[in-house]
């Protein structure tokens, strides 16, 4: 046995190995389109279904650290967890790790560990009161306690490394749990799933300083562009300090590193990220979207190897196979086929097989580049036949971002807008004009089919729908014949019950269904004026947990975010960083349309 540590990054930075198509869901073996197909918030519930009646990875699915746990790894993750939260089945315990330390959400703020809008894009039914920072373990269940892990005013310190960054936490967690481990015991699986490089945009100063320093005076125009390089700096040393553990405590020639992002750069203001030469970005079917790093390192990958690229293509969901391949342990998924029985007695959604592929670590140590998935299902409008990828629909951020992005050019329309802001789980536009949102979001229309050769053209330039109408039809009909088995439960609404938990926990997000024994304590003390607070507080929240309330609080939104918010969020993200009297706009590049 081995020891498998898995940094996971949020996005991709800009070299290209090979094609790989990802979600942070990836811990059930699934594809996206058979776990979770909607960005939905996690303090969603649907009572009708205590399966899949939630956000994230329904209950009875299995992920690969029970897996693991299974054949006597100990298990432990730090970092971003994304796969829900609402029962303690839906944590890191509850799906196999023995100690994780982390946020539940899409995120939270580097400094404060809040849920403010700029960090989760969206108001939820607590108003993002809560602070989403925890700890599970053997012995405790809640939210983190360690006043200096909390106090953010280290936000302004000229120190290289501020002790409150929540990745500089993260890290000495990381550490620790490696310094801790006894190779005698058996093997270890570790997970960092990086915070970095997701919005919001925040790093200590003295990275944006180093960012400065490692590129010619003048180059950075954008301040999106600038703090997002010195994150990607940030988690590269991470993962230097984290690999240095490994050697330092002797296992590296018995550990295999897997690096992997879980979907393409955001391309959108204020995701500060560049997919060039690659078209599109995060939220499309584009390659710039779905294509991303992955790198296999350690002691444990044959001397043959090192250096070499893998040339098929992969999935995220692949990894659970190759993890239990290594671990010699059977993919199958006995918890979820057990569900189906009662799931079809109660006439509901069924839950897919794994859908990893066997056989993928052998397939890479042979350097057989054959695919061993001849169809990627992508989503709902896209499938891969390799070379040939097939999308459909209205795709958004359908634009080619050139070298220098973002940056400050003569059309400030050129950073497409952020499509994903939701008040009550409710998506809200920025504009009442469909046609002001596709042009603001670079919609392509595919309609029926736009079909491309991948392999001869990765950057998806020519559209060979008319040329090769044979091959067109034959993808549509394999699109069709997949979707049939899109996952769509529905997941519910906002549950009061989130507020009420996080009250109980202390002022933390975490488990609201079937949870009245999950946390453990102790809780932080709350002065009178801070009870006095939460009193007021959650009248304001019984106030708007009022479906005709609720109602009225979405519509509002819907007027202001256009009209008010909207410009005021964009304006604030494009923050450009030039000389006026130095610099044109007009001299800098702009994007492409498709």
């Amino acid at each position: 046995m081995r020891t498998i540590p898995i940094f996971i990054s949020e996005v991709a930075s800009l070299a290209l190995l090979k094609p790989v198509t990802c979600t942070n869901l990836s811990k059930s073996g699934r594809l996206p389109v058979h776990v979770n197909t909607v960005n939905t918030s996690p303090t969603v519930h649907n009572v009708s279904d205590p399966v899949s009646g939630f956000a994230g990875i329904p209950r009875n699915m299995t992920g690969f650290a029970s897996k693991l746990r299974s054949a006597g790894y100990a298990t432990a993750m730090v970092g971003k967890w994304d796969a829900g939260m609402a029962t303690p089945e839906h944590t890191p315990l509850g799906r196999g790790y023995d100690e994780w330390f982390g946020y539940f959400q899409h995120a939270n703020n580097y400094w404060t560990k809040g849920t403010s809008l700029e960090a989760v894009g969206e108001v939820d039914i607590c108003l993002n009161h809560f602070l989403d920072f925890s700890h599970q373990n053997s012995t405790y269940r809640g939210g983190v306690l360690n006043a200096e892990d909390l106090d953010s005013s280290c936000e302004q310190s000229d120190a290289d490394d501020p002790e409150c960054y929540e990745s500089s936490v993260f890290k000495r967690q990381g550490l620790r749990i490696i310094q801790s481990h006894d190779p005698r015991s058996g093997p270890l699986l570790y997970v960092h799933a990086f915070h970095l490089v997701h919005t919001p945009l925040q790093v200590p100063q003295s990275y944006i300083t180093k960012a400065e320093q490692r590129v010619a005076p003048g180059f950075f125009n954008d301040r999106d562009r600038k703090v997002y390089s010195a994150m990607v700096h940030y988690l590269d040393d991470v993962v230097g300090d984290l690999v240095d553990a490994f050697k330092q405590k002797g296992m590296w020639q018995n550990t295999l590193v897997v690096f992997f992002s879980d979907n393409g750069g955001p391309i959108y203001s204020p995701g500060g990220a560049n997919n060039h030469p690659l078209k599109g970005g995060k939220f499309g079917d584009w390659e710039g979207g779905i294509r991303t790093n992955a790198f296999l390192s350690g002691g444990f990958v044959p001397a043959s190897l090192r250096g070499s690229a893998y040339h098929g293509i992969v999935s995220v969901a692949d990894w659970y196979g190759l993890f239990c391949e290594l671990a010699g342990v059977n993919a199958t998924d006995v918890a979820a086929l057990e569900a189906n029985e009662w799931l079809v007695s109660k006439n509901l959604p069924q839950l897919a097989p794994v859908d990893s592929v066997s056989g993928l670590w052998q397939a890479i140590v042979a350097g057989n580049n054959e695919n061993l998935r001849p169809v990627l299902h992508i989503s709902e409008n896209a499938v891969i036949q390799y070379p040939y990828k097939l999308v459909t629909g209205s795709q958004i951020y359908s634009l080619y971002t050139g070298e220098l992005y973002p940056n400050c050019t003569s059309n400030s329309s050129v950073h497409p807008w952020f499509t994903d802001l939701k008040v009550f789980d409710k998506s809200i536009n920025q504009s009442t004009s469909r046609q002001d949102m596709d042009q603001n979001t670079f919609v392509q229309e595919c309609h029926d089919g736009c079909l491309y050769n991948i392999a001869e053209d990765p950057n998806e330039h020519t559209n060979l729908a008319t040329l090769e109408p044979t091959k067109l039809a034959a993808l549509q009909h394999a699109l069709s014949e997949l979707n049939k088995s899109l996952f769509r439960p529905y997941r519910g609404v906002m549950s009061k019950a989130v507020c009420d938990s996080g009250f109980k926990n202390g002022g933390y997000y975490g488990p609201f269904v079937d949870s009245e024994d999950y946390f453990t304590g102790p809780f932080p003390r709350r002065t009178l004026v801070q009870k006095l607070k939460d009193v007021a507080f959650k009248k304001a929240v019984d106030t708007i947990n009022r479906p005709l309330v609720e109602q009225e609080v979405v519509h509002l939104a819907e007027k202001l975010i256009p009209n008010k918010i909207g410009p005021s969020l964009q304006s604030a993200f494009d923050q450009c960083l030039f000389n006026a009297s130095e610099t044109k706009r007009s001299d800098l590049p702009a994007p492409n349309r498709y």
